[in-house]
């Protein structure tokens, strides 16, 4: 009888430990769904936040702002359209021009009378210095003096001819030629902007600008939190491992199940942006004329790069040495995780006599010393570190603040979520490392 029993139970273990098996890849497979679907957003996300930035800092650069001909022309016409229109004199001022006009039309009146009786050696003159010294009282007209400079006066603060001078020194701005080179600068960065308004559906730039950070402030919110939800899924796979770790029939199963966690942190970890560096002076104040002049958000360099741009960037220069740095990055820390994560797989689910082949061994447990995607995930920390000193520093010097001027430069270099990917798929390729070879049943020196 109790034969009996032990061999129903062990048939009923294998149906079990299979039943078990499924269930285990039927979680984890709704879990890798789960950590593509967030891979895949970050994804898509990093690319759409790289484009509104490179957007935004193309419409704000200095060079088409700060550094503008065009800017400063049309912020100055502005200033004078506005001082000519709206001029006003105290009534100590229109005392005073009262007085200088006065002093001028008597001048006047002295001069032409010492013209007139200067000595006349043609009849004609002689004729019309007797027709003015009979007919003309210029005692009369010095009396009409101060009556004549008040019309003047009133002439200059008539509101009809302050426009009519407004237009005029308007017309001397817009007379203002630039050479060929500005002009067609000018030219395609206004083609440009066109574009970017139509892709954005905004009137102007004031309109761009807080679409465009809106739009940022949003991305960034979901680009963490889809972060921080690839790597909940991967806190739950280690999870698993440490409550079935007593379960060797299933470490087969789980291991590589956990492999293709890796494979997605390595992808967005690479196309991801990793690194962005932002230095701009957000706000530049002065006086002219007792009106301010301000600009806003002039961007002096923007970057934004993933590991694949930089990859990209490199190999696509002319210099042999540039190629063969991107070509270094791409074997060593693109390559080579994905050949040592497929090698481990390898290692697991075969024979002996592949399992302990010398070139799956060899990625499987020593290709990692020479992987550098560690060094990379050094480097791009160290490289953030330097660039946000040295940009604090120099825009730091920047920083003006006086009655007349103010200006408030900022560094917004940061690393991005890329690079939070990055370095969690070579801390879990660490670990599944380690785990390998506390599960593998073959040799592995």
């Amino acid at each position: 009888m109790a034969t009996t029993t032990d061999s129903n139970q062990q048939k009923a273990d294998p149906s079990a430990r299979q039943k078990g098996k499924w269930i285990l890849i039927t979680v984890l497979a709704l879990l890798l769904c789960t950590e593509g679907y967030f891979g895949y957003q970050l994804h898509v996300l990093s690319g759409k936040q790289e484009q509104i930035k490179q957007d935004y800092a193309h419409i704000n650069n200095i060079t088409y702002g700060l550094f503008s001909v065009e800017q400063w022309r049309d912020r100055v016409a502005g200033i004078v359209n506005h001082q000519v229109r709206h001029f006003t004199m105290t009534k100590q001022q229109n005392k005073a021009l009262h007085q200088e006009v006065e002093q001028i039309l008597l001048a006047l009146i002295d001069k032409a009378e010492a013209l007139v009786n200067k000595k006349k050696k043609t009849i004609s003159g002689k004729i019309q210095k007797f027709a003015i010294k009979n007919f003309v009282d210029t005692d009369k007209i010095k009396a009409q003096v101060p009556e004549f400079a008040s019309q003047i006066i009133a002439e200059v603060n008539n509101p009809k001819n302050k426009k009519m001078l407004s237009r005029k020194a308007m017309k001397k701005f817009s007379e203002i030629e630039q050479n060929e080179k500005i002009d067609s600068a000018l030219t395609a960065y206004k083609a440009a902007v066109d574009t970017v308004f139509k892709r954005y559906q905004v009137q102007d730039a004031s309109q761009l600008n807080s679409n465009l950070v809106n739009r940022l402030n949003r991305i960034r919110t979901f680009t963490y939190g889809y972060s921080f939800g690839m790597l909940g899924c991967i806190a739950l796979v280690l999870f698993i491992w440490w409550v079935l770790r007593k379960r060797t029939d299933l470490h087969a199963t789980l291991f590589i199940m956990s492999l293709l966690f890796a494979f997605i942190l390595l992808a967005v970890g690479l196309t991801a942006s990793m690194i962005e560096v932002d230095a701009r002076i957000s706000s530049l104040d002065f006086v002219l004329l007792k009106e301010h002049v301000t600009f806003k958000d002039q961007v002096l360099f923007f970057q934004s790069k993933s590991i694949m741009d930089v990859v990209h960037v490199l190999i696509t220069q002319p210099g042999i040495d540039s190629i063969l740095v991107g070509a270094l990055i791409l074997v060593f820390s693109i390559l080579f995780p994905v050949v040592k994560l497929s090698a481990t797989g390898v290692h697991l689910l075969s024979g002996k006599k592949i399992a302990e082949n010398s070139v799956v061994k060899y990625f499987a447990f020593q290709s990692g010393k020479w992987s550098m995607a560690d060094v990379i995930v050094i480097a791009i920390l160290m490289a953030y570190i330097g660039l946000n000193g040295l940009l604090d520093r120099q825009l730091g010097a920047l920083n003006l603040k006086s009655e007349t001027l103010t200006v408030i430069a900022t560094n917004n270099t940061a690393l991005q979520p890329g690079y939070i990917i990055f370095i969690s798929f070579v801390l879990y390729g660490l670990i599944l490392s380690t785990i390998l070879k506390s599960i593998t049943p073959h040799n592995t020196h």
